[in-house]
């Protein structure tokens, strides 16, 4: 028998139970107990005693003039959150997830923030130019949770040329107060393309392409990821009237290959006034960056991408590697995914 809300549940494997006030994503189901407090249970673990009658009497009067539309939960923001040590800092990302990536191509793709923190976000996410922005969610996203925020089609992402996030963060109880926060974000569609370009992460079971908002109470300024966008064009599934928000379970990933894009028109916004030299130089600053990063990170691989061009910039690499870096290895990247264009670095 299907869960509803109204109805009354036991619990299976632990004494409680209580009335069912709402969902969290799929398989989460809240349960008021006798103290008023709403309890996040797995819907396996929950069995009807008791059905609301009245709720369904109305649900099928409602199929019989239309198809029934989907239940959506408003935020409990009165309840007490559960909170992690770690989660006393804001650390907020924007992810996204394609809906097939066997079909890089062409599938759709969705859209998510992700509140690793103890704090509740008042939230908007946008997309637009400059003051011509389009608020394509908003809300409020509860502690530790991430929620889905829109399905688009690939067909969008020209249509804009930024993404903004704006934050306000606040407790139920007294609390650290934290500065709102505003984020322009630089979407390069060509990722969007690339299956390579979707990482593992904590947060999600599935590969994602993950930009940060936040990092540890400090707002990420975008580093030129480069240009382009996102219309949050919601395809026909924009009839899902608000967004339905999934707990963040954190899972252990293998160390991935660390990616670095070191063309030019990636690492700044404008090369006016740089003459060649310039440009290498600073191409060449940003490698060492990265290398004298990570040389304490042994067994990492670092994919530097320098592109075909006249071989300058990857000569200067290699001749980098063997004057400074004598102990890591370094070789072809594979062919298949960047051609003859990228080095691979590994730390020895």
């Amino acid at each position: 028998m299907a869960i509803k809300i109204g109805d009354k549940v036991r619990f299976l494997s632990e004494v409680g139970g209580g009335t069912v006030t709402g969902f969290q994503g799929k398989d989460i189901v809240l349960v008021e107990d006798e103290s008023g407090f709403d309890i996040p249970m797995p819907a396996h673990e929950c069995v009807v005693v008791e059905t609301d009658s009245y709720n369904i009497k109305k649900r099928e009067t409602k199929e019989e003039k239309k198809q029934e539309e989907e239940v959506v939960v408003k935020p409990e923001i009165n309840r007490v959150a559960s909170e992690t040590r770690e989660g006393e800092k804001l650390n907020v990302y924007l992810a996204y997830l394609p809906v097939d990536i066997k079909a890089i191509n062409t599938t759709p793709f969705e859209a998510y923030l992700v509140n690793d923190s103890n704090y509740y976000l008042y939230y908007t996410y946008s997309a637009g130019e400059n003051t011509n922005w389009i608020v394509r969610s908003h809300g409020v996203i509860e502690p530790n949770m991430k929620l889905f925020l829109e399905e688009f089609e690939k067909s969008s992402l020209n249509d804009m040329q930024r993404v903004n996030v704006q934050l306000i963060a606040f407790k139920t109880k007294p609390f650290t107060g934290k500065p709102a926060v505003s984020v322009d974000l630089r979407i390069d569609t060509v990722k969007f393309y690339k299956i390579h370009t979707f990482k593992d992460t904590e947060f999600f079971e599935e590969p994602v392409l993950l930009y940060e908002i936040v990092r540890n109470d400090v707002p990420v300024k975008q580093m030129n990821i480069s240009a382009i966008e996102l219309q949050n064009a919601m395809n026909e599934k924009k009839n899902m009237n608000r967004p339905v928000a999934e707990p963040i379970v954190k899972r252990k990933i293998k160390p991935e290959i660390l990616e670095i894009d070191l063309h030019i028109d990636e690492l700044l916004d404008t090369t006016a006034g740089m003459n060649n030299a310039a440009m290498l130089n600073y191409q060449l600053d940003t490698f060492r960056k990265v290398m004298d990063e990570n040389l304490k990170h042994k067994g990492q691989k670092i994919v530097f991408i320098h592109g075909k061009g006249d071989g300058v910039l990857r000569k200067a690499i290699l001749d980098e590697l063997k004057r400074k870096y004598k102990g890591c290895l370094s070789q072809d990247a594979s062919f298949r995914e960047y051609g003859f264009g990228a080095t691979m670095v590994t730390i020895k």
